[in-house]
């Protein structure tokens, strides 16, 4: 499997605390990045516009880097995740917190979700996006475990 889907091919500071990206499987998100840099102290210099606009492609596409400086980075597949979940949808890595929150396998998670473990290691990995439906049903395994209770 390819990770063209976390490798970033065009990147533009559109405005303070927004990037736009284009991912090489032809995705493009916008991602506001305020949130990480108030809370993350080594980020905080991103908050100065004439440093956030420096951004720039690095790691051959995996990664989003600022004044060509290392403590000033970040992966390509967390913005991925993070502007899919700013546009009101579910991430991979949603779904990776979710098994791990309840200690679930891919086998015990497939079963409990009621669909396919490769299905399930295609989500998990980003490399199909994860259907509302699932997330749902995720929500209402939850529910189900707490109703039990």
């Amino acid at each position: 499997m390819s990770d063209l889907h976390f490798t970033l091919v065009r990147l533009h500071a559109a405005a303070p605390g927004t990037l736009e990206m284009v991912f090489a499987d032809g995705q493009a998100l916008s991602v506001d990045l305020r949130s990480i840099y108030a809370k993350t102290r080594t980020l905080h210099r991103l908050k100065d516009w004439k440093v956030f606009k420096t951004a720039a492609i690095a790691d051959q596409g995996r990664s989003v880097q600022w004044l060509g400086d290392d403590n000033l980075e970040l992966a390509a597949d967390n913005l991925r995740a993070r502007a899919i979940e700013q546009s009101g949808q579910y991430s991979h890595e949603w779904l990776w917190n979710w098994m791990h929150r309840h200690g679930l396998t891919l086998d015990t998670a497939a079963q409990a979700l009621g669909i396919s473990r490769r299905m399930l290691a295609y989500y998990r990995s980003g490399a199909k996006p994860l259907p509302l439906t699932v997330a749902l049903a995720c929500y209402g395994w939850e529910s189900r475990g707490k109703l039990a209770a």
